[in-house]
């Protein structure tokens, strides 16, 4: 026992004395794997104070990032200065726009050697990944100095769409978390934050020209307590809700570009519209009815949310997409189309009267007469739309890319009618979803997704390789519903460490993945990280897998 007792304190010693002096961790602990590294066995770069950031024009903001974080992780100030200064003797980090080497998007080289560790790439997004990375072989806490190894690192992802969503209707979060978020995405090299802002339970977007959608839509008079399914319904007697203004939309576009994320915003139409309704009743198909801003989960063919197809409707749609076209540099605006009830228009005299004056057959082609009126509209401001894969029930032509939520069969037909898709499903990328089975863990929505259903997920269903469809595969998101995460750190229990394992599925070719080796690096060298953030996250991801299912 007194032998295992001295081994064990041998090597916490070791760590320990490692730690002090600056060790780099290893580059096998890397996630997501790289395309290639080398590491050798040349003297390592000594990274100090006395270290300076030498960028090209076109990263100074990246620099700008980089000093802030190497301050954060390592308390390191080190002084930016344009590229061809002259630093001496001292060791630096040098920024450098490159379209040669670094020769497809998203793309960084990050060699080492001598007194300078250097990041190329032709983007923004290549930079911040090769930030990343250099980040992953530095120490997590406070060093005079660093031994930073000698490496030669290529890479560049599987996947031009790797993404996260986050749903604030149903329970909003704060903007500094928000930032937050974004800064888990760059570390994991995803590059699009889709933003789910409007649904039936609050709408969170200021916009100008209809204030009542804040003034009202934004706040439920309740909340559910306990689960949907639970018998009675629970509700507390608290008035809910929020928005973000368009200064703050701005601010956290701005944060994430700097850091190589789109933002993608959701205005959830022509169904999940019950906030729209509740502050415009004239735009529902019972215009003389008062409506509420929902104060429930599960709205589909319960409870009237539609909007209703008449000329003041379609001149909302237009006005508040332009705005937030404007307010979004992204190419694509997400307008939602899924879960449309169509019991409503059915029973609408009105909606009748409109889909036969303008031939419209039945409820899913008007559902796609909404989708197109959107496309349209978006069109004019040079946007491109997303949609949930109910946009497909009608005759929709094949400019909108398809986010499908159901399981492989509907991103093939999706891929057939040759639409560019992005694979979110439900099983295993819906990350309310519980991640065990333990009746004592905290509450989601349902279903079952645990750690090794997301590593072993492929985007690519198999068919659509035989057919040679997979090109219509743009990638792929996990989705964040919130109807039970009402603070931040649930969403980080419920997304960690499920989002590391999806950042490997977008971005490493699966001829590399190995869940063992992942499983190794992620407690070695991600843990540890979450640790540092002040992040939670579910702790006995080894104990459930889909061995349990």
């Amino acid at each position: 026992m007194k032998k295992r007792w001295l081994a064990l304190f041998s090597v916490l010693g070791t760590v320990i004395s490692l730690h002090c002096r600056g060790q780099a961790p290893s580059v096998n602990n890397i996630v997501p794997k790289p395309v290639s590294y080398t590491a050798t066995d040349e003297r390592p770069v000594t990274l100090s104070r006395h270290t300076v950031i030498l960028a090209d024009d076109e990263y100074k903001a990246q620099a700008e990032y980089l000093q802030g974080l190497l301050l954060d992780q390592c308390d390191l100030a080190l002084a930016i200065a344009p590229p061809d200064t002259k630093v001496g003797r001292h060791s630096r980090i040098m920024l450098v726009h490159d379209t040669i080497e670094a020769n497809r998007p998203e793309m960084y080289w990050l060699e080492s050697g001598g007194p300078v560790v250097r990041i190329k790439a032709r983007d923004v997004a290549g930079m911040v990944h090769g930030i990343q990375t250099f980040l992953q072989l530095l120490p997590l806490g406070k060093v005079k100095e660093v031994k930073f190894p000698t490496v030669e690192i290529k890479d560049y992802p599987r996947f031009a769409y790797r993404g996260m969503h986050l749903d604030v209707s149903r329970h909003i979060f704060p903007v500094d978390f928000l930032k937050k978020y974004i800064d888990y995405l760059a570390f994991h090299k995803f590059n699009n934050f889709h933003w789910h802002l409007t649904d039936d339970q609050g709408w969170r977007l200021e916009i100008k020209s209809y204030p009542k959608l804040t003034q009202v839509g934004a706040w439920r008079n309740s909340t559910l307590i306990g689960h949907f399914k639970d018998t009675p319904a629970r509700y507390d007697s608290t008035r809910y809700g929020g928005f973000y203004t368009q200064d703050q939309v701005r601010e956290i576009v701005q944060y994430a570009a700097v850091r190589g994320i789109n933002v993608i915003p959701e205005i959830d139409i022509p169904g999940h519209s019950r906030a729209i309704i509740a502050s415009y009743p004239e735009f529902s198909t019972k215009p003389d009815s008062a409506w509420q801003v929902a104060n429930t989960w599960g709205m589909y063919n319960r409870q009237n949310n539609v909007l209703a197809p008449n000329p003041a409707t379609f001149k909302f749609l237009e006005t508040v997409f332009h705005e937030v076209a404007d307010l979004f540099p992204s190419e694509y605006i997400h307008l939602g189309g899924d879960e449309c009830s169509k019991m409503w228009w059915k029973a609408d005299p009105k909606t009748q009267a409109f889909m036969k004056a303008n031939g419209i057959k039945d409820e899913k082609e008007l559902q796609t007469y909404f989708i197109k009126q959107v496309s349209g509209y978006l069109a004019q401001k040079n946007k491109k739309v997303i949609g949930w894969h109910e946009i497909l029930e009608g005759n929709l032509d094949t400019t909108a890319v398809v986010m499908n939520w159901g399981g492989a069969k509907q991103g093939i037909e999706a891929a057939q009618r040759r639409h560019p898709v992005i694979m979110s499903p439900g099983n295993p990328l819906y990350f309310d979803n519980y991640q065990s089975k333990d009746p004592k863990d905290s509450l989601a929505i349902h279903g079952y997704n645990p750690l090794d259903a997301v590593y072993h997920f492929n985007p690519v269903p198999a068919e659509l390789q035989q057919l040679k469809l997979d090109r219509y595969i743009l990638g792929a998101q996990a989705n964040v519903w919130t109807e039970y995460m009402g603070y931040p750190s649930k969403v980080e229990y419920m997304v960690f460490p499920r989002m590391t394992a999806l950042s490997e599925v977008l971005w490493t070719d699966p001829k590399q993945k190995d869940f063992a080796d992942f499983k190794r690096r992620l407690k070695a060298a991600i843990l540890p990280r979450y640790t540092f953030w002040g992040s939670a996250y579910f702790k006995d991801f080894e104990r459930w897998t889909l061995a349990d299912k």
